[in-house]
């Protein structure tokens, strides 16, 4: 009687564990990256004079960000 209360209590336990509890998520590089990601919209700072612009239209050189050519002249 006891065997078979202790194999039912066993088998609920596994069950909850494998399919129940949720685990917890760890966070990895790769999704560090893709929070980190800029999107085509997104604002960012011109190095130069420090006017946000969108990314689309910003020019980057040497991993710097600039809002125009005068900018970027300005910068070299």
């Amino acid at each position: 009687m006891i065997l078979k209360l202790l194999l039912i209590i066993g088998v609920i336990g596994i069950v909850y564990f494998m399919f129940i509890k949720k685990k917890p998520s760890k966070v990895t590089k790769t999704s560090r990256k893709k929070k980190d990601e800029l999107k085509a919209n997104d604002m960012v700072e011109c190095a130069t004079c420090g006017v946000y612009s969108e990314l689309q239209e910003c020019i980057l050189s040497d991993a710097k960000y600039y809002c125009s050519k005068e900018c970027l002249d300005k910068a070299s």
